[in-house]
């Protein structure tokens, strides 16, 4: 019998070998990513990717002049990616917990453990666990894998996951059975949202052509 530790490395193989490396999380920044973690929540990347255009259009990408935004123009900014006031105030929250603790310093905040990190992260409001994990692993490069509903469906769909697991049920699937490596786990998410997108449709999923139809 394949052993759970198998199955997963022979997932990311087949998915390596279909889709190539992704490349990501698309940013010039790792504070870009940080900002990115947070506006993409319930919306699609393309619609971040105008709003952080916007920011920097307006010369806006940085923590202190974030910052010192006003709401209203922040919020204008940021239109394109939805949720526009809530995401504006969950922007400020990050900020003030980065600047008030770690200086608005990369170096600062990378020290901490991710444990650590994490939990502080979690008790900023609007920061749930899939924002704050994608800013520990792709801003801050921590070996936190990142669990959102794209990896739920197809791991459910796969029998590796039960429908209704929590979000730490399904990372510790990950964390308990790969290898901890920030490449790995960084690959790996970027290679089921791929998938996901390509072909585990939540809707009419193309079963027949897909890359793990075998496993």
């Amino acid at each position: 019998m394949v052993s759970l530790r198998s199955k997963l490395n022979l997932i990311y193989r087949k998915l390596y070998a279909h889709f190539g490396p992704q490349h990501w999380w698309p940013a010039e920044t790792a504070f870009e990513v940080m900002v990115g973690a947070i506006l993409t929540q319930n919306t699609s990347w393309p619609n971040v990717e105008k709003a952080i255009s916007n920011l920097k259009k307006h010369k806006a990408l940085g923590p202190a002049r974030l910052y010192r935004l006003p709401h209203g123009k922040l919020a204008r900014l940021i239109r394109s990616a939805g949720y526009y006031n809530i995401k504006t105030r969950r922007l400020k929250e990050f900020l003030n917990f980065f600047i008030q603790n770690y200086q608005a310093s990369l170096k600062n905040i990378s020290r901490v453990k991710s444990a650590t990190l994490r939990q502080e992260l979690l008790a900023i409001k609007g920061v749930g666990p899939e924002t704050a994990d994608s800013i520990l692993l792709y801003a801050l490069n921590k070996p936190v894998f990142v669990i959102d509903a794209y990896t739920r469906r197809i791991f459910s769909r796969h029998k590796l996951l039960k429908d209704d697991a929590t979000y730490d049920e399904a990372q510790r699937l990950f964390t308990l059975n790969l290898k901890k490596d920030v490449k790995l786990f960084n690959e790996y998410h970027a290679l089921l949202v791929a998938l996901a997108k390509h072909y585990c449709l939540k809707s009419a999923p193309k079963c027949a052509v897909c890359p793990l139809d075998f496993c």
